[in-house]
């Protein structure tokens, strides 16, 4: 059985194909070269996986994604300290309370700090097209917990002396 599939063409093409519609079969020039491709594509997945150990190349990207993550902790974590050393103790308190949102640089009182401290990470990436920048958002939002982190660490070094 054949299923009907309507396709869309610039005006330009559209000319064109009414040239030639009588010497034609559009429709079986579309199947073959569909066909040719989906085969293309096709034969390269089945080369890759019987080329590449890909459970070992899962396996090794696994690990250098949960080492990336935990980089970006470890710096937040950095940051959230050294912010913390000059921070006053009314910003203190607020950072203490404060819960990471989807959108920290409009955050009331930490935004401007966030925009300039991410804008560093996110140049670093070079961050362009939306797949991308939804990854590098879930990397900010490990990297906010690892700044709430920093801050709560130091503020349990210091709050028994204030």
């Amino acid at each position: 059985m054949t299923k009907k599939v309507t396709i869309s063409v610039p005006d330009e093409l559209y000319e064109r194909m009414k040239a030639w519609r009588s010497t034609m079969n559009f429709s079986q020039v579309f199947q073959r070269s569909i066909g040719s491709m989906i085969r293309k594509k096709e034969a390269l997945q089945q080369k890759i996986h019987d080329e590449f150990d890909l459970t070992s190349v899962v396996d090794r990207l696994r690990r250098e994604k949960a080492e990336f993550e935990a980089n970006f902790v470890e710096e937040g974590k950095r940051a959230g300290l050294e912010w913390s050393r000059t921070a006053h103790y009314r910003e203190l308190q607020y950072a203490l309370a404060w819960t990471p949102s989807k959108n920290p640089f409009k955050d009331e009182h930490l935004g401007d700090y966030f925009s300039q401290m991410l804008k560093t990470e996110s140049e670093r990436f070079a961050i362009t097209g939306r797949m991308v920048q939804k990854r590098f958002q879930e990397f900010i939002d490990t990297y906010l917990l690892g700044w709430k982190e920093g801050v709560e660490i130091f503020w349990n070094e210091v709050k028994d002396h204030v």
